[in-house]
């Protein structure tokens, strides 16, 4: 079986996730391609998608939030992630289980003895005359029944797990803050969720499997489970097996892929590319090794903006007064540090409107 190395891997990684070359894509092709853009920062994925895309407009993405063609909900991993329209109705019953289970996870104490069916009922009650609202107050409206649980217990169980919820518009807009308000998704798309398959069979958790693959491969089974949060898929790949192809990793892992996906040559140029705040590039595998180095592992899960540098995380960067502020992982070279500020510029202008260009590479470290 043919061993992938590390950077095969990356370079395949970097190819699937845009990131090798900006891609000539609408923003909504860009969402559906990249299985969603995690999004609990509201305003991560414009970047994410300006690092990706050859020519986005951030006006692009706003419109397809107050269009409904995208929406921002709970789905892999209890995360907010801003997916299409198509995807979360496709997907979100499929991710019931593991959603209640994530909230049970927190809140298991407090919601002791809380018929998740009543809850439920009792929160599609109240969501009923189709208004929007925010988790305090729809917890608010059925803590009498429950009032043991405390209205955060029952809040977060009813808008991340038991209600498909949709978090509205003006959230989620380019340079726009905004609290969370919700809403059923059957309330804002027109649509009801897909049930489940009705023979037992798991036709959303194959197709869950091939677009990852596609967006993510090669992978292993880990690396899967690790991005949707999904425990129930090896039944999914057992049956897809015969149109995937197998590899291994330097570990011995089996990786999985689609014959036909794109696996570049591991010496491929990579460009410096700027990374928001939990992109899924990172968090979309058990096995981060591809992309960054253990000793940083810490920086994916901590909210840390990264640069990548020759295909990895080289960097964190923040912004100062419409300045992009980079502080290296490791010594620059002086080619480093050129390809680093210009494409740092870049995203200070993308940034500001066009009011900026300034970026600062502090010093490497020692």
């Amino acid at each position: 079986m043919t061993v992938l190395d590390a950077r095969a891997l990356n370079r395949a990684t970097l190819a699937r996730q845009l990131l090798l070359d900006r891609a000539d894509l609408p923003a909504l092709d860009a969402v559906a391609h990249l299985c969603g853009l995690q999004a609990q920062e509201p305003q991560e994925p414009f970047p994410g998608l300006w690092s990706r895309l050859r020519a986005f407009d951030p006006a692009e993405l706003s419109n397809l939030l107050t269009a409904r063609r995208v929406v921002r909900t709970h789905l892999m991993r209890r995360t907010v992630h801003l997916v299409t329209a198509d995807d979360v109705l496709a997907w979100r019953a499929r991710h019931d289980g593991m959603l209640r289970q994530r909230v049970l996870g927190v809140y298991r104490r407090e919601l002791d003895g809380v018929d998740p069916g009543e809850l439920a009922a009792a929160g599609r009650k109240v969501m009923a005359d189709g208004e929007p609202r925010s988790m305090p107050e729809l917890a608010r409206a059925v803590a009498g029944r429950w009032p043991a649980a405390g209205p955060r217990p029952l809040g977060e169980m009813l808008v991340a797990a038991l209600l498909p919820t949709v978090q509205l518009p003006p959230r989620g807009l380019w340079r726009t803050k905004a609290g969370v308000r919700y809403a059923l998704i059957s309330s804002w798309l027109g649509r009801e969720v897909d049930p489940p398959a009705r023979d037992g069979s798991d036709p959303v958790g194959q197709e869950l499997v091939r677009r990852y693959l596609t967006a993510f491969g090669p992978a292993a089974s880990a690396d899967l489970r690790a991005w949707c949060g999904l425990a129930g898929l090896p039944a999914a790949v057992s049956a897809l097996r015969g149109e995937l192809v197998a590899f291994r990793d330097e570990r011995g892992r089996e990786l999985l892929d689609l014959p036909d996906a794109p696996r570049p040559d591991p010496d491929t140029p990579a460009p410096v590319r700027f990374l928001p705040a939990f992109d899924n590039a990172i968090l979309g595998y058990h096995d981060r090794s591809r992309i960054i180095d253990d000793a940083h592992r810490h920086l994916s899960v901590a909210g840390e903006r990264v640069v990548l540098v020759d295909g990895r995380v080289a960097a964190t960067w923040t912004v100062e007064a419409d300045t992009v502020v980079v502080n290296p992982l490791r010594r620059f070279s002086r080619a480093d540090r050129s390809t680093v500020a210009e494409e740092g510029g870049a995203m200070a202008s993308f940034l500001s409107g066009d009011a900026s260009d300034r970026v600062r590479v502090s010093a490497s470290p020692a």
